[in-house]
């Protein structure tokens, strides 16, 4: 089907990638000392304290400066706010921002596929499913996120949606929208109720809801399971994000 859509894959990857950087700074004004560095060729989303810690330090490298400054200023700024574990997330396009991480050490731990879509692109109906909801201390534990993650973020932007399965809530997702494009994150479905085409009824709604709220695009990062689900919908192959973390990194984790 050719698509309806007047945005390019570039400019559908470009304001998905402010839409993550945006709700990662929105984030940061709930968490004690984190912020969003802005520099020639990376921004870095620095939470130095738990819980965010354990989630949220990733910048995004982007080749708008030579590899080595950006990459040498990225290690700065996590050094400084003694942040010994991040994620550097690269294009696979960035041929030579992946190489200059590799010969600084850097070692490839996932990769994700960035997707991105057209609103009027959807065209899947409006799923009839049981929604249930969550105070935002049950959402965390419930879908296996640190606890207190975000209690003190403004869960006002969050658009959060909980599906229900025989009456007990086990699929979530959440959304987040920065000017017109509606970004979706943290598609979790419980084990015991995967392959009950929840998540992609979740991802759906959202989608008609970022319509109704005057959206114009929506945009997510999808492991290879789920790729095909969001293509269904309508989203757009934009090509991989490679996740580089540091070789002498602790045990931290990040998502």
């Amino acid at each position: 089907m050719k698509p309806n859509t007047p945005f390019s894959n570039t400019e559908l990857y470009d304001r998905g990638i402010r839409t993550l950087i945006a709700s990662w700074e929105a984030f940061a004004a709930g968490s004690a000392g984190a912020g969003v560095r802005r520099m020639p060729g990376a921004t870095a989303a620095i939470f130095p304290n738990e819980p965010e810690r354990s989630v949220f330090n990733n910048a995004v490298l982007n080749g708008d400066a030579p590899a080595a400054s950006a990459i040498d200023a990225m290690k700065a700024a996590y050094a400084g706010a003694g942040v010994t574990h991040y994620a550097a997330w690269v294009h696979e396009r960035d041929r030579e921002l992946r190489a200059a991480l590799e010969q600084r050490g850097f070692i490839l731990a996932d990769s994700t596929r960035a997707m991105g879509m057209s609103l009027l692109d959807l065209n899947l109906p409006r799923p009839d499913i049981d929604l249930g909801s969550l105070t935002w201390s049950e959402y965390a534990p419930r879908f296996g996120l640190p606890d207190g993650l975000l209690s003190n973020a403004d869960h006002s932007q969050l658009h959060p949606l909980f599906a229900c399965l025989d009456g007990d809530i086990a699929a979530t997702a959440l959304a987040f929208d920065r000017d017109g494009d509606c970004g979706i994150y943290n598609v979790t479905t419980l084990d015991h109720a995967r392959r009950r085409g929840l998540g992609t009824a979740l991802t759906t709604i959202h989608l008609h809801d970022a319509i109704a709220r005057g959206c114009l695009t929506a945009s997510l990062q999808s492991t290879q399971m789920a790729e095909r689900v969001y293509a269904a919908a309508g989203f757009r192959d934009l090509g991989l994000i490679f996740e580089y973390v540091p070789s002498d990194a602790t045990a931290e984790g990040t998502h």
